[in-house]
């Protein structure tokens, strides 16, 4: 298995903490240290926001691609390794002969919250059940629910996944949105405190027993590793690496975007992380399956996670613990990140099988 450890340019580093979906902020300095602890810790209504759903300053357009797109669009038929910053456009634009799936919710019963929970889920335009499909599941952040990014239009996840499948590079695939917060009990909410992070750390049990079974049967998918993807964005980034050295058996291709603090013991401008695990536990148990590809990678000027990522990377790298590394030039903590973890994530799939 062939993988890269790919090294960006280094962000300033920062203690803040964590948030759902893609944002577009203004363009500026990014806080350092000093200046994000003396901040006033106390979310306000507006952060709230943004930290489930992003804000986004961009429209969705129907555009078809101009000319110097379709050139690129030549070019990304010209499958190699590497790593692309930016999602090209080709790809993240909606064409006017690409027929798009919808987003659609869904119910389960989880046994391991004891109660009823939702997703949010993308079907291919021309689903059926007399063809299979693999799954990608995909993770929100704190604050978000499984209508977190379905909600987004300007993450192009629709374009993205539609336009990669209708080019022939991957198969059509379902993407599963679940609400993270596996909380038992009902009247727990987020927040920014230990106890208020549990139900995350917990989306693992609720995520493995009860939501994939419940794909599984509902809709007609590929099973295996191979066909299974996992990737979240910064709270779902840190569990989707959480998820991925529990468990990796389970999913082939994994990427952690704009990862938040926690994963180890941590203090950020919000709170106190216990940790999930210590920092010697960043690494794969011996003997296990390994993903395909298991890629980290976050923005150059995230104002919101800033250089915790590349320090999951680091450790990474001190444990041995293969990946793909990167950064996105300019991105913030935004929907330029998200779309280029999917496309560099998809591309991978795209790569595997090619090779097979």
């Amino acid at each position: 298995m062939k993988r890269r450890h790919l090294a960006g340019i280094s962000v300033l580093l920062m203690t803040l903490s964590l948030c759902a979906c893609g944002t577009e902020k203004e363009k500026g300095e990014i806080m350092n240290e000093k200046e994000a602890v003396s901040e006033n810790s106390t979310p306000t209504e507006e952060d709230l926001s943004m930290y489930a759903s992003g804000i986004a300053t961009e429209e969705a357009t129907a555009e078809t691609p101009t000319p110097q797109e379709e050139a690129d669009k030549e070019e990304a038929y010209i499958l190699t390794g590497e790593i692309e910053e930016r999602c090209p456009a080709v790809f993240s634009a909606k064409r006017s002969g690409v027929e798009y799936g919808e987003f659609t919710h869904g119910v389960y019963y989880s046994e391991t919250c004891g109660m009823e929970r939702g997703y949010s889920i993308l079907l291919p335009a021309g689903y059926s059940e007399d063809k299979k499909y693999p799954v990608l599941y995909l993770l929100h952040g704190i604050f978000g629910d499984e209508y977190s990014f379905s909600g987004d239009p300007n993450n192009r996840i629709r374009e993205i996944v539609g336009n990669m499948a209708a080019d022939g590079l991957i198969r059509e695939t379902i993407v599963v949105c679940p609400n993270m917060y596996a909380a038992t009990d009902p009247d727990q909410k987020p927040g920014f405190d230990a106890e208020a992070c549990i139900p995350y750390d917990n989306f693992i049990n609720d995520l493995v027993n009860d939501l994939m079974p419940c794909i599984e049967s509902s809709y007609s998918v590929l099973t295996g590793r191979e066909n299974t993807y996992l990737a979240g964005f910064s709270m779902g980034g840190r569990e989707t690496i959480f998820i991925c050295l529990k468990r990796p058996e389970l999913f082939g291709y994994v990427c952690a975007i704009s990862s938040a603090p926690g994963l180890v013991p941590t203090k950020d401008k919000f709170m106190s992380h216990p940790g999930q695990m210590e920092e010697s536990e960043m690494c794969f148990a011996e003997g296990a399956t390994e993903p395909e590809a298991f890629i980290l990678c976050c923005g150059t000027r995230d104002s919101v996670v800033g250089t915790y990522p590349k320090s999951y990377h680091e450790l990474f790298e001190a444990n041995g613990t293969e990946h793909i590394w990167y950064e996105i030039s300019g991105a913030d903590h935004d929907n330029n990140a998200i779309q280029s973890g999917l496309y560099n994530l998809l591309k991978q799939v795209a790569i595997h099988s090619e090779e097979e």
